[in-house]
């Protein structure tokens, strides 16, 4: 029980670390947060994810590979993914659709952050009780 307990709360710190890092009132300026650290290096962007690694750590510790456990990685993969395209297409291709361009400019809720928070956490407690 102690280690369910410390495995979401890790969890939870981790998504908190995240959403700050990323916050911004526009989808276009996460983007920009994303892309500061893809500039440096692809690997220091990828270690901004920290979600990512520590539920690879809990899949191989506790030998538990369900269906909800890869909803998550599937989840957590394909927003880093996503965003690594995007941030590719609008920064250093500068190619932009018209559509998504304002898409990409309209404001964002300041709670669609803490999604992350909210479904991920909840998840893994599903999935190791």
């Amino acid at each position: 029980m102690n280690t369910l307990i410390l495995s979401v709360l890790t969890l939870i710190i981790f998504e908190l670390l995240e959403a700050w890092w990323q916050r911004s009132d526009t989808m276009l300026g996460v983007l920009a947060n994303g892309y500061h650290y893809y500039q440096k290096s692809i690997f220091l962007f990828l270690l901004m994810h920290p979600s990512f690694y520590f539920v690879l750590f809990v899949i191989l510790s506790t030998q538990i590979l369900n269906g909800w456990m890869v909803t998550i990685l599937l989840l957590k993969s394909v927003d880093i993914f996503f965003k690594i395209t995007m941030m590719q297409n609008i920064f250093v291709k500068n190619q932009i659709d018209e559509l998504l361009g304002s898409f990409l400019e309209e404001p964002l809720s300041p709670w669609i952050f803490l999604t992350g928070v909210s479904l991920y956490p909840f998840l893994l407690f599903y999935v190791l009780t």
